[in-house]
């Protein structure tokens, strides 16, 4: 960040890069501009927000501009430099300036304080208005088409403002001066059903959907067992957990434990998804076989004015009220945007399908976050935090990366800045590939940026590996877990060598196996695979990944022990057979991690199908009281790390789940520090990084870093980004970019 001196009769021209575009910048400027006397104009720019001032003044207020910046602005710089002064006479808010974009578009935010007050307020004409907004709130990047953020370039150019918000807008005292989303009753967007009619539908036990800020989501009591299945039933999701919304951080204690960075996740204005200890005193249905429940404040007016509605003096008495939200749509299918659709295809889940009339361009989930060792750890990052770039240690080529094919996103760089999109879904369907072919059209468009290359997953039969290659000239591929680890290697700007320890589901290898506990040593556009976990058999490949019992009996194939099969899993039709497929040579097998929390899941009772992934290991995780490690539970051989000797212990008659699920957690996390600490001596590499889908497991992110660094080494963890395939896409355009960017010095050094 730079200033400049400035004496009388010199003009500034500040210009004001970041995410500084529809938060109330230029409003901001035009105060702090009047306040120092200053003559000159604000505008939104291709670079960001443009300033030229002059008088006597001018360095005081260059110093002040980021200190007192509106609270959802994110300046990265401020340039200044000298130019003629032209004796200008006033300050004014100015025509956006057209030409190639750098500036970025703003995440939504949650309803602000001073609009609730007013939301309540019977004597204000937005008196329980439900799109009521202002420079400090609302949507933002789910209803904006293209930069320049202005009016006209959102979905808001179909409602044109009244006299009353017309004044507001053209009003530098008001909070709605420039603010692009300001609407009111008379003017703005208006609602299918009154509130009355989702309070009456939730008390009777109905299910409702409603618009939110990035698609739609369905709503019911989360005290009412009944209400909860029905909607499991409906929504074909039989198991997955449910996330509820309470009124107000003071009744989170009611239902879940919460220390002071949850406390303080939960009211920020992204109002994520966080992850809780439960009290279990909702319905059992809304977590079955967890310890965590995933809670959520409200986000936008018409939650406020709905939990209003519930807590007034005719509605029903008891405790507080809590509902399910949870997005509105079939399991494994993108959220639903649109109202036709929303009515025609909820028709079976909904009782009450409520619209608007503001569209949403941009569908963004809810996302989700849990806190870990004291810091926040993405299991879902969307609404409320996309668009905010992740900053690179380097400007790079224009690169789009396409991720893997479940938990996906896109990343496009820009500079010296990649932009990961929102959580997509999985690209099991064809509406999960629009979706996500959508996604690349308006980040592309909105960003304004060509790339040169597209990367993606080595596995050859991925829909975003097949997309790739249908819409790109330039191609890189990048290996799976290479990618995780090249995630977290870029969001922290490391620069240098890197042990990787990758936990994770599945992942296509370099030499075409089935991969998925790797430690790799990488640098640069380079790794190198050092270690693995020891592989298992999949009996009925794929079907294994879906019945953890099939893992269990591998486990007890390799100890010899296949004639127990028949007898532990004797609910299973196929238990009978798959000893013989055991036996026979050339199988598919194996090197995951997370088939190994399958295998321990399965053989202590904990569930031998799973209907979501992870949901084996999730409840193997809940489980955990306190982590304890077998001695000599592992092997370590030729950096192949086998837990044998561990699951020996774990198939004896005398543990039970809840001990097993201890100590596979504790004997699991030692093992892989020791794994890494060897290889470290080794290799003489200290930094370690973590990733891979394994890293959700909260045991494993607290003990496996804090165990690295008790040995002496550096753990980096992803921060901003999920562990999971969410990451994926940063990791394959970090390496992309390297690589071009080396081709391309390696050209100008030969020529």
């Amino acid at each position: 960040m730079s200033a400049a001196a400035t004496c009388d009769g010199t003009r500034l021209r500040v210009v004001v890069s970041g995410a500084v575009q529809g938060v109330g910048f230029r409003p901001y400027v035009y105060g702090l501009a009047v306040r120092y006397g200053l003559a000159g104009f604000v505008i939104n720019g291709p670079e960001g927000v443009i300033i030229e001032v002059e008088g006597h003044r001018a360095s005081e207020f260059v110093a002040t501009l980021p200190l007192e910046a509106p609270p959802l602005a994110r300046i990265v710089d401020i340039c200044v430099r000298e130019t003629a002064a032209l004796a200008a006479k006033g300050f004014s808010i100015g025509t956006s300036e057209a030409g190639k974009l750098s500036t970025q578009i703003v995440a939504d935010a949650a309803v602000c304080q001073q609009c609730l007050k007013e939301l309540f307020d019977p004597e204000n004409r937005h008196y329980l208005y439900p799109f009521i907004s202002c420079c400090h709130c609302g949507p933002r990047y789910t209803i904006a088409e293209r930069l320049p953020y202005d009016r006209r370039n959102t979905v808001m150019r179909a409602f044109s403002l009244c006299a009353a918000c017309a004044a507001d807008y053209a009003d530098p005292a008001s909070r709605r001066f420039h603010a692009e989303a300001i609407a009111c009753p008379a003017c703005g967007p208006r609602l299918s059903h009154g509130i009355s009619d989702i309070v009456a539908a939730i008390a009777r036990g109905q299910i409702v959907a409603i618009k939110g800020l990035g698609g739609y989501q369905l709503l019911c009591d989360a005290r009412n067992q009944d209400a909860v299945q029905r909607l499991r039933r409906r929504k074909h999701r039989l198991q997955k957990p449910f996330a509820v919304l309470v009124d107000s951080v003071e009744r989170v204690s009611e239902i879940a434990e919460a220390n002071a960075p949850e406390l303080a996740l939960l009211k920020s204005v992204a109002r994520p998804i966080v992850l809780l200890p439960s009290r279990n005193n909702l319905a059992p249905a809304i977590a079955p076989g967890l310890s965590r429940v995933g809670i959520m404040l409200p986000v936008v007016p018409l939650h406020h004015l709905i939990f209003h509605a519930l807590r007034s003096p005719g509605a029903r008495a008891g405790s507080s009220p809590v509902m399910v939200a949870t997005s509105a749509n079939l399991c494994g299918e993108p959220l639903l945007i649109d109202n036709a659709q929303a009515l025609r295809r909820l028709k079976g889940i909904a009782d009450l399908v409520v619209t608007h009339d503001r569209d949403i361009l941009t569908r963004a989930d809810d996302s989700v976050v849990s806190v870990v060792a004291g810091r926040p750890q993405f299991v879902r990052r969307a609404r409320g935090y996309v668009p905010e770039p992740i900053r690179l240690a380097r400007s790079v080529p224009p690169v789009l990366a396409v991720g893997g094919e479940l938990k996906s996103t896109v990343t496009i760089t820009r500079d010296n800045q990649a932009f990961v999109s929102q959580h997509i879904g999985d690209l099991n369907t064809a509406e999960g590939i629009r979706a996500f072919e959508k996604t690349i059209r308006h980040l592309t468009s909105s960003l304004d940026v060509e790339p040169v290359a597209f990367a993606h997953d080595l596995h050859p039969h991925m829909a975003s590996t097949r997309f790739a290659q249908a819409n790109a000239r330039a191609l890189i591929a990048v290996q799976h877990h290479h990618a995780h680890a090249a995630a977290v290697i870029a969001e922290h700007g490391h620069v240098g060598p890197a042990l990787a320890l990758v936990l994770d589901g599945h992942g296509f290898g370099s030499d075409g196996g089935n991969w998925g506990g790797e430690l790799l040593l990488c640098e640069g556009t380079w790794s190198r695979r050092i270690g693995h976990l020891a592989p298992l058999q999949m009996p009925g490949g794929d079907r294994a990944a879906r019945e953890p019992w099939r893992m269990a009996s591998s486990v007890l194939h390799g100890l010899g022990r296949g004639n127990e099969i028949g007898q532990r899993f004797a609910a299973q039709r196929q238990a009978a057979y798959v000893s013989d497929l055991l036996d026979q040579p050339g199988g598919i097998t194996t090197t995951s991690a997370g088939r190994l929390f399958d295998a321990a899941a399965a053989l202590l009772g904990i569930g031998h199908l799973q209907s979501y992934e992870g949901e084996a290991a999730m409840k193997l995780e809940a489980l955990v009281r306190r982590a304890a490690i077998l001695e000599a539970g592992w092997t370590i051989d030729g950096g192949v790390l086998s837990l044998h000797p561990l699951f020996s212990r774990l198939i004896a008659d005398d543990i039970d789940a809840a001990g097993g699920a201890g100590l596979f957690h504790g004997t699991f996390v030692a093992a892989c520090v020791e794994w890494v600490t060897c290889a470290a001596r080794t290799t003489g590499v200290n930094t370690v990084v973590l990733s891979g889908g394994c890293f959700l497991n909260a045991v494993l992110a607290d003990e496996i870093p804090r165990g690295c660094s008790a040995a002496g080494l550096t753990p980096l963890v992803p921060r901003r980004l999920p562990p999971s395939d969410g990451g994926l896409s940063l990791g394959q355009a970090w390496i992309a970019a390297l690589q071009i960017a080396q081709q391309s010095s390696a050209g100008r050094g030969s020529a």
